[in-house]
């Protein structure tokens, strides 16, 4: 009998219009801005910009210099890219000298105590965002919070899952419980998240970018890097540091692994750690002579703080937290945050990628998915550990099923089974476009050398293993091309436009009569629990 996938394709390849295939794609970029010396810039979120704390499309992450640029949700990731680029342009207009980092780990950084952190304004609101982000600085560091990705938002038609759940043969196994549509989407979701945990070493073997890193930027922490020369390390088999250990890593988190296998497990793992007190943080309390340094001391403050390389989203409502909103209204979508900033491509991601990732996520979308066992789970983040710091070793082996395969083999495996669903989204598309990226990535599969992070440390070496001296190089070429290609005076009108709008609509918080700080913070952690949870 076909498996679940061959008959999923079957179903949608009888779907004449290709409607099912729809969805959005959405793309967060985050870049520091930085001088002309490659080192962090220390001036305040430009005006020109607008307002990071209400601002749609521009806004800041954790420091005050990092930019974080957020398209329209798209149903064709060209479109997607090209608003990203737009972004960019119009950006370069309002930076003045400033660039915008080309990579995802950081420029030459400064001391911890001149990093500044995000300026919100004095809104209850703006607060509450600064607050969270000083609790970061806390408990992991400045120099891990100026680390660089790309987030890549992806949604299916709702229609999809429905049709899928409704016919003989193409329903999962563990949707059978799922009754509502509400509730087979979201199950729906948490299977594709199921597979994405199992092959996502894929992507770090085919897009990881971030090889080596600035001495500095590791702040004395003990560590197992070769050096490449006096200011730069690297692993020589590295794909991503970025996702390694020596990055987004934390000892309270390290026990807390949500459980992927149902929208409740996942909210109760979520709920529980931000109300559950970790007592080193406990220790250090919220407050420190009268100011707030965390909002508080439980394992996470806020649900954003879980650092997961993909996470289950719904866009929230004003005031709403996030756990709310997926216990009211399910999954509506997936943020994939295990993306490096290519630091070849001026906006950071390419469309060759995007094509990629449309076909890699649908096909974890349709293929079948059971639960996944605490075993299985440690040995998917392993593979992923391996993958990510030693992903071009000649022979590197992953374990699939109690035994060890070659991450190459695997890789064939995986584009083998992939190709039909990127054979059907170029078939809804016209094309070829999904079935060239999968062709680009087996070149990868084939030669280590043509990898990105393959690419980064030929660059280095060939220039005097500089890290930040490459940074800088690609940064001034990417400007150079933005500030060739200026946004049009349309474009820029839209944007200042949004930015008088956003700066107007901060004022107006700031303004409007709120109660203390303290009374808001307190209703705000009060709201996180769902009435199951």
């Amino acid at each position: 009998m076909p498996n679940l996938l061959t008959r999923r394709l079957a179903l949608l390849t009888e779907d004449a219009n290709h409607a099912l295939l729809g969805g959005l794609r959405g793309i967060e970029r985050e870049t520091l801005r930085v001088d002309h010396a490659g080192h962090l810039a220390s001036t305040p979120h430009p005006a020109a910009l607008g307002s990071a704390l209400t601002h749609p499309e521009i806004t800041t992450d954790y420091a005050e210099a990092l930019l974080e640029f957020i398209t329209p949700a798209e149903q064709d990731i060209a479109v997607t890219l090209d608003k990203l680029d737009t972004v960019h342009r119009h950006a370069y207009s309002r930076l003045g000298d400033e660039l915008l980092w080309s990579q995802s780990m950081p420029c030459q950084l400064p001391p911890e105590a001149e990093i500044a952190i995000a300026n919100y304004g004095s809104s209850n609101m703006g607060m509450l965002k600064h607050v969270y982000r000083r609790g970061l600085a806390l408990r992991y560091g400045k120099a891990m919070q100026c680390i660089a990705g790309i987030h890549y938002n992806y949604s299916l038609d709702e229609q999809l899952w429905q049709v899928l759940a409704s016919q003989p043969g193409t329903s999962a196994s563990a949707q059978h419980a799922a009754t509502t549509p509400k509730d087979v989407q979201s199950e729906s979701y948490l299977a594709t998240i199921r597979n994405f945990r199992r092959y996502s070493w894929l992507l770090m073997y085919l897009f990881g970018a971030s090889p080596a890193l600035s001495a500095g930027f590791l702040r004395g922490r003990a560590h197992k890097l070769d050096t490449l020369s006096d200011d730069t390390l690297f692993l020589p088999y590295a794909t991503s540091l970025r996702m390694s250990d020596l990055g987004y890593q934390n000892d309270a988190q390290s026990g807390l692994r949500p459980h992927e296998n149902s929208l409740e497990d996942y909210v109760n793992a979520l709920t529980h750690a931000v109300n559950d007190p970790y007592p080193p943080y406990a220790e250090l309390g919220t407050k420190k002579d009268g100011e707030w340094i965390q909002l508080s001391t439980n394992v996470l403050q806020i649900e954003n703080e879980y650092y997961s390389t993909i996470r289950p989203k719904r866009v929230i409502r004003t005031g709403e937290r996030p756990i709310q909103a997926l216990c009211l209204r399910g999954v509506q979508y997936i943020e994939v945050r295990c993306m490096d900033v290519d630091p070849f491509e001026p906006v950071g991601i390419s469309l060759e990628t995007g094509r990629f990732l449309d076909a890699f996520l649908l096909f974890c979308a349709l293929d079948d998915s059971g639960p996944i066992s605490a075993e299985q789970s440690a040995c998917y983040t392993n593979n992923f550990a391996r993958t990510v710091k030693e992903g071009r070793k000649p022979g590197l082996t992953l374990r699939r099923d109690g035994e060890e395969i070659t991450l190459q083999a695997w890789g064939e495996e995986l584009l083998a089974r992939i190709a039909p669903v990127a054979a059907l989204l170029d078939a809804r598309q016209g094309g070829t476009s999904h079935a060239d990226s999968l062709a680009a990535q087996a070149a990868k599969l084939a030669d280590p050398d043509a990898t990105p992070s393959a690419k980064v440390l030929a660059e280095l070496r060939a220039n005097g293993g500089s890290f930040a001296a490459f940074g800088l190089r690609q940064s001034e070429r990417h400007a150079a091309y933005f500030r060739a290609h200026p946004a049009t005076q349309e474009q820029s009108a839209y944007f200042d436009a949004m930015a008088a709008s956003s700066l107007a609509e901060q004022h107006a918080m700031e303004a409007a009569p709120a109660g203390s700080f303290d009374d808001f913070v307190a209703a705000y952690r009060a709201s996180t629990l769902c009435s199951h949870a």
